[in-house]
């Protein structure tokens, strides 16, 4: 893993990417589309991009219509049942677990510039969260799921981007 160029997350990151990057929602599936229907009616956001397989899926099935969606097509370590994505776009990405690999930068960013794309992960989705918030434009919802408490609606903005910037840029850098 070492030879992956790209960055990594440090002792310190892991500990507060556990705290939720946006407004968390609580509940079940059901509530907490319900919510995010409320929030893409009220705010339309200029791109909805769903980082995570669960949160996809139930979205989606909800009737939600993302423009960008995140898989690795796995949830809680384990393999996750195939659903519709019906995306115009796919990129197939490589990111190993606990850092951000250049070329699944490069896929997210070129997903959320082409839109209307699917990225398939093989390895972990979940650093791409912080790719989709840096990358989509301003006024965007980024969701992913808070395992076993709901889903997390991240706004984009310039707080937000400026946050996220400096929490990559402390990243560890390897090539």
């Amino acid at each position: 893993m070492s030879n992956v160029p790209g960055l990594f997350l440090t002792e310190a990151q892991r500990q507060s990417l556990k705290q939720p990057l946006g407004e968390l929602v609580t509940g079940t599936p059901a509530h907490c589309n319900a919510v995010l229907k409320n929030v893409i009616r009220k705010e339309k956001p200029s791109l909805l991009v769903l980082v995570g397989d669960t949160v996809a899926r139930e979205s989606v099935q909800a009737g939600i219509k993302p423009d960008i969606v995140i898989i690795d097509n796995r949830e809680m370590r384990g393999e996750t049942p195939p659903f519709a994505h019906e995306k115009k776009h796919v990129f197939r990405t490589t990111n190993p677990a606990g850092m951000i690999d250049t070329d699944a930068w490069k896929a997210v960013d070129e997903a959320v510039r082409t839109g209307d794309s699917l990225v398939v992960v093989d390895g972990e989705e979940d650093l791409l969260t912080l790719v989709a918030i840096l990358t989509s434009p301003f006024q965007s919802l980024v969701v992913y799921g808070q395992p076993k408490q709901g889903i997390v609606i991240v706004r984009v903005m310039a707080e937000t981007k400026k946050e996220i910037r400096r929490m990559v840029e402390q990243m560890e850098r390897r090539n």
